[in-house]
C-alpha cells in the first residue's frame, strides 16, 4: 500500500500516468465514447462504475498540465443543433481550478470529430461509466 495515493487510482493507472512524458495526451471518456476503436494504439483502461469527475479530481492530483500549450486541457464541443447542456464542464473547471492556477483558462474545446482524431494519438484512454453527455476531457501532461 501507498499513502497518499487516491483510492481510485489503480494500479494499472499509476503506472500508464508513470510512463507518460511531456505532451503525452490521456482521455477520460464518457460511457458513451468508442474507446476501443478509437484507443485501438493506447492504453485502455476500464473504469466503468466510475464517474469522469472522481477520476479527474484523482488523476490530477498527481498528473501535472502542459504549461506550454495555451489549453493543456480539451472538451468534447457540442454539436451545431444539438441541444445539449454541459453542466458537468463546470465540474471539471471546478476541479481544474484546485490543481492549476490557470483555472478556467486551461480549459479548451475542439469539434467532436477533431476531439476523436486527437484521441487516436492519446497515451491512454480511460474507459468510465459517466452518463452526461459531451463528458470526455482530454489532458496534455507537462513537467513537474
Amino acid at each position: 500500500m501507498l499513502k497518499n495515493i487516491p483510492a481510485i487510482l489503480s494500479p494499472q493507472l499509476l503506472k500508464t500516468l508513470c510512463e507518460m512524458g511531456h505532451s503525452d495526451r490521456i482521455v477520460i471518456a464518457d460511457g458513451n465514447f468508442p474507446v476501443e476503436s478509437v484507443g485501438k494504439n493506447a492504453v485502455v483502461i476500464r473504469m466503468d462504475g466510475h464517474g469522469v469527475p472522481e477520476i479527474l479530481d484523482a488523476v490530477l492530483q498527481l498528473f501535472p498540465l502542459d504549461t506550454y500549450v495555451e489549453n493543456p486541457v480539451q472538451l468534447m464541443e457540442v454539436m451545431l443543433d444539438d441541444p445539449a447542456e454541459t453542466p458537468i464542464w463546470d465540474t471539471y473547471k471546478e476541479i481544474i481550478r484546485k490543481y492549476d492556477r490557470r483555472a478556467s483558462s486551461a480549459v479548451g474545446c475542439i469539434e467532436r470529430f477533431a476531439f476523436y482524431e486527437e484521441a487516436k494519438k492519446a497515451y491512454a484512454i480511460i474507459a468510465t461509466g459517466e452518463k452526461a453527455i459531451y463528458a470526455n476531457i482530454m489532458l496534455q501532461k507537462g513537467v513537474v
